[in-house]
């Protein structure tokens, strides 16, 4: 038996952090941890997460991972306290369930399978193992896998009874209006079937408030429902071609914006990380501003993506300076971004896919093509309205391509205007010439 049997392969980002389920979230996470199975050699120096569905083991030197799901997991063991066993690296085991085929399979108490005992060895941290096991042992009672599936049966039975309904009031039948239930007919069906759905809203806003757990699971429902809407809003086309209204185009725009920003489902916190905080911070991170930037033209400053970020996280804000760690720690991890700071001192996340060069040739063909901009030159706001990015970073760029000799400025009556340095052009041996 082999490990790719025994885990599932692990989806990443590309900052390496796991994709999760559609209503899963991080619970713990541990670093340093090995993972260990009857007559398979041991997994080594990776980090374990447990989540409200599954166990990840993340190999991150090699960007590799894999999961078990916990409806597999028959029981845990706790780790022994004995003299005997105080010099002996710690460890969590769980007996897992397998098929007939050797892979793990849903636990059940009627049907007889094998099982096998897999051991999570927590490697320098005896302190940290017995609230590792604790978290677990919650998540396994929880068993929050199985009212998140109850509760997708239970909408999809809702929605499909809704659409009968809706068939039934919509399409004459042969038999006429006896076939009709007589509540459900009429104005006064409709005004009953709104009236339901407000008490259902209510009901939902009563349980939401009840206490603080409450309020979090809500509000993570509420975040994989946007995320649905922002998926179909992004998979429908934007311009039909019926409409051409620019009203409606606004309103989709704004609409994929707000979808865009409502909120990460699971982020990141020190209660989960614990020494690993500011490294899985830095990951998410990533993972959370490659939108916006290539939304922004690949550059967004420091202080937009602080407000970004943290309007996402919800009421797991972070400070100003574990943003700015977390920025500095992208040099030793490999993401698609990076932290840069201009010689002004304005600090941006750049996309490593956008080079100056790039940046200095758009702006020379702007200069070029546009013969407004060849006679006066172009301002800072100009700049920032043909390159789609925030008029403080296009004047940033501006003078990044000025002290590269590529541009010179003229700040007259009119502010600061720059224009194409055609002196480059001139050949110096020439012109001596003519004197």
């Amino acid at each position: 038996m082999e490990w790719m049997k025994l885990l599932s392969p692990l989806k990443l980002t590309s900052s390496g952090r796991p994709e999760l389920f559609a209503d899963e979230v991080e619970c713990c996470l541990v670093g340093n941890a090995d993972l260990d199975a009857e007559g398979l050699p041991p997994l080594k120096a990776g980090i374990v997460i447990f989540t409200t569905h599954r166990i990840l083991w993340i190999d991150q030197n090699n960007c590799k991972g894999g999961f078990l799901l916990l409806s597999s997991i028959i029981q845990i063991f706790p780790p022994k306290k004995s003299i005997k066993n105080m010099f002996t690296t710690p460890r969590i085991k769980l007996q897992i369930c397998l098929s007939s085929s050797g892979a793990p399979c849903p636990h059940s108490q009627n049907a007889p399978t094998s099982s096998m005992l897999v051991s999570i060895i927590l490697r320098n941290q005896s302190a940290g193992i017995d609230s590792a096991f604790s978290k677990l042992a919650e998540i396994l009672q929880a068993k929050a896998w199985r009212v998140n599936l109850q509760h997708q049966q239970d909408s999809r039975r809702v929605l499909m009874s809704q659409e009968g309904v809706g068939n039934s009031l919509s399409t004459e039948d042969v038999s006429g209006p006896s076939r009709l239930k007589p509540a459900m007919a009429g104005v006064s069906g409709i005004l009953r079937r709104e009236q339901e759905q407000w008490e259902e809203t209510d009901k939902n806003l009563h349980d939401a408030f009840l206490d603080l757990k409450a309020l979090m699971s809500k509000a993570k429902e509420m975040v994989v429902l946007a995320e649905k809407m922002r998926a179909k809003l992004l998979a429908a086309p934007t311009v039909q071609a019926e409409s051409t209204d620019d009203e409606d185009l606004k309103s989709r725009q704004e609409m994929q914006d707000w979808m865009l920003s409502v909120g990460i489902a699971s982020p990141v916190t020190k209660e989960t990380a614990g020494a690993l905080y500011h490294q899985q911070l830095s990951r998410q991170l990533a993972d959370f501003v490659y939108g916006p930037l290539q939304k922004a033209g690949g550059m967004l400053a420091l202080v937009d993506i602080y407000c970004l970020f943290n309007r996402a996280r919800g009421t797991e804000l972070i400070s100003p300076e574990d943003l700015l760690r977390a920025c500095t720690l992208w040099g030793k991890i490999d993401v698609p971004v990076v932290l840069r700071r201009f010689d002004s001192g304005v600090m941006v996340i750049q996309s490593k896919s956008q080079s100056d060069d790039e940046v200095f040739s758009r702006i020379k063909s702007l200069l070029i093509r546009t013969t407004e901009f060849t006679k006066v030159g172009i301002s800072a706001s100009e700049a920032a309205r043909a390159l789609g990015m925030a008029p403080a970073l296009a004047k940033e760029q501006l003078l990044a391509a000025e002290s590269k000799g590529d541009l010179c400025r003229d700040d007259g009556p009119d502010g600061l205007r720059f224009f194409l340095n055609f002196f480059r052009e001139l050949v110096i041996e020439r012109f001596v010439d003519t004197f």
